[in-house]
């Protein structure tokens, strides 16, 4: 399915989701009962977020301190961006969206479902042009050890 597609359909499901169930929570407990609801779940995630954040930051810089590339902390402060706008987002389904993503052991099921998913093929990462296909299956084997 084309992307655009997809999105135009996420900013019309979502927010008639919300709606109705802002309208449907509201008429069990009330609009002033609703109204709290949402802004409790905003202050709420935000202090997760908050705490989350700081922890991934953590990891990332004791990541980079030890010579290794921080993608998995990369990507939780994705998932974290992702669940904070979603938990500022008033509603309930969103809400519970952006709570999934600041729930570690969420993250990491989501992480494990992304990279499965993900293929890394003729990735160049040295932003120079790549050699031809035939040069690029020679292989060189060795060891190194880092001297600090």
């Amino acid at each position: 399915m084309n992307p655009l597609a997809i999105l135009t359909l996420i900013f019309i499901v979502v927010p008639v989701l919300e709606i109705y169930l802002l309208i449907q929570v509201g008429g069990i407990i009330g609009a002033p009962w609703t109204i709290f609801l949402v802004l409790f779940t905003a202050i709420v995630g935000g202090a997760m977020l908050r705490s989350q954040g700081m922890s991934a930051l953590a990891r990332a810089q004791t990541a980079m301190q030890q010579g290794s590339l921080p993608a998995r902390e990369m990507v939780d402060g994705l998932f974290l961006l992702v669940g904070g706008a979603l938990l500022l987002t008033p509603g309930f389904f969103t809400d519970a969206i952006g709570f999934a993503c600041l729930m570690p052991p969420l993250r990491a099921l989501m992480f494990h479902f992304i990279v499965k998913r993900i293929q890394f093929s003729d990735m160049n990462m040295g932003g120079g042009h790549s050699a031809p296909r035939s040069q690029q299956n020679n292989t060189i084997e060795g060891e190194f050890r880092r001297d600090d």
